[in-house]
């Protein structure tokens, strides 16, 4: 039992990094096999599919990517900023969202298809925040925790200018995470 669970593991792994860099389409069962040490029948009798292995590891994923970092909505500067190192630390997260949503969710709407609202209580959040004159309450909830994100993940695997690394001089994550904190700020600050 314990080579099965052990398998399952490296085959998660494998599947993720595969996924991560070459999204669903373009993933190959035969690199995730070999790189996790194991075979294509090992992997379909565990996950049925390709899908079912994708979907597998976006499960995994699903709490890194909805819950990356906590939310105060009385600083939603400094929760942008945890998304940015969130998404620094983690790109393979963003990168999976992201071949999700080119892949399976290309009309719009949420990227877990699963009937749950899984932004609701984060917005339920930045409403409160609204009510207590944290943040405008001429905003959408919704659409202040979308800007927010959005603006988290300027420099993430999902931008189209430039992508952040850890190997950068943290000097440069600091210019960023700044520039980012006083964005969310302008943005979302109440008319005053």
């Amino acid at each position: 039992m314990r080579d099965a669970a052990a398998t399952r593991r490296r085959l998660l792994d494998a599947a993720t990094e595969e996924f991560a860099a070459h999204g669903i389409a373009g993933a190959r069962v035969d690199r995730i096999a070999a790189a996790a040490r194991s075979n294509k029948a090992q992997m379909y009798g565990f996950f049925g599919s390709k899908d079912g292995l994708f979907d597998a590891v976006l499960e995994e994923h699903f709490e890194l990517i909805v819950n990356a970092a906590p939310l105060d909505g009385a600083d939603l500067p400094g929760y942008a900023t945890a998304l940015y190192d969130a998404y620094l630390q983690h790109p393979q997260v963003v990168r999976l969202a992201t071949w999700s949503r080119l892949e399976r969710h290309g009309g719009g709407g949420d990227l877990f298809a699963d009937g749950v609202d899984h932004s609701a209580p984060k917005v339920a959040v930045i409403a409160a925040a609204q009510r207590d004159g944290h943040v405008d309450p001429d905003l959408d909830a919704a659409d202040v925790l979308s800007l927010v994100v959005a603006l988290a993940m300027a420099w993430s695997p999902a931008s189209i200018l430039l992508s952040a690394g850890v190997d950068e001089p943290a000097a440069v994550h600091e210019r960023r995470k700044t520039a980012l904190a006083a964005a969310v700020g302008r943005a979302v600050a109440p008319k005053g």
